[in-house]
């Protein structure tokens, strides 16, 4: 039996998430088909580094299983991909020790966040985007951002449905771009909660709107309690972008 990494990108519009839901499209049950047509109706599990929700999309989600195969290494993502569906793709895969596990290997993560900002709506857009249609102050947003960055109790930028205790987290980046009419966040952290690059998303939408201070975050942070910071924002903004190890 040999264990597989596996780099694996979506777009997370038509599904209910990664992990597996009944009677619901998602990515881990679209791996698992491929996985078990190819190994002639043997199920094979697989293991994610961390899950996406409904509409969240991915460039470098990476997974790991076993198989008894002895498929050729190169041939392994076009023989998978040759049974995934469009919306699901196999970019690279590699042998793992058998004591590898993708989840708690990972020394990190980079999730990015892209804002259309325009008062115009772009269908073209409008599942891989937040449309904003306001203008925003980037000089407010990156301080803000200064006052995020390290190790923090990010329970005011945690669902209140998540059941982790533990909320401390380190994040040890955060960059924001600005291409054209798009503005993306780029957040780099050992590890993040439910929901927390979205509210961080949205919180520093506030900022640069001049809704709320930019030298506020120690403040929501101190306070641990999600009401403290701002909204949620949608998840078709979203992308796991890459797991380090």
């Amino acid at each position: 039996m040999q264990r597989f990494k596996c780099t694996v990108t979506y777009d997370g519009t038509h599904f209910a998430g990664y992990q597996i839901q009944p009677y619901k499209r998602t990515v881990q049950g679209e791996l698992e088909r491929a996985l078990k047509k190819l190994h002639k109706g043997e199920d094979i599990k697989v293991i994610a580094s961390g899950r996406t929700d409904a509409g969240v999309h991915a460039r470098g989600q990476a997974i790991h299983f076993d198989s008894p195969l002895n498929i050729p290494l190169e041939k392994w993502e076009l023989a998978l991909n040759s049974m995934l569906p469009g919306d699901v793709a196999i970019i690279g895969t590699e042998r793992a020790a058998s004591d590898f596990h993708v989840r708690f290997d990972a020394k990190g993560k980079e999730y990015r966040y892209f804002v259309h900002l325009s008062p115009r709506r772009d269908p073209f857009k409008r599942h891989y985007a937040y449309q904003y249609p306001f203008s925003v102050n980037l000089e407010s947003i990156k301080r803000a951002t200064a006052d995020l960055i390290g190790t923090h109790d990010f329970t005011s930028f945690c669902s209140a449905k998540t059941e982790v205790e533990d909320k401390v987290r380190e994040i040890q980046g955060i960059n924001v771009l600005e291409e054209e009419d798009m503005l993306i966040f780029c957040f780099k952290g050992t590890g993040f909660l439910y929901n927390m690059v979205r509210i961080l998303a949205g919180t520093l939408l506030e900022v640069g709107i001049g809704e709320r201070d930019p030298y506020s975050m120690p403040f929501v942070i101190k306070e641990k309690n999600r009401s403290a910071a701002g909204k949620t924002a949608p998840p078709q903004g979203l992308y796991l972008w890459k797991v380090f190890y």
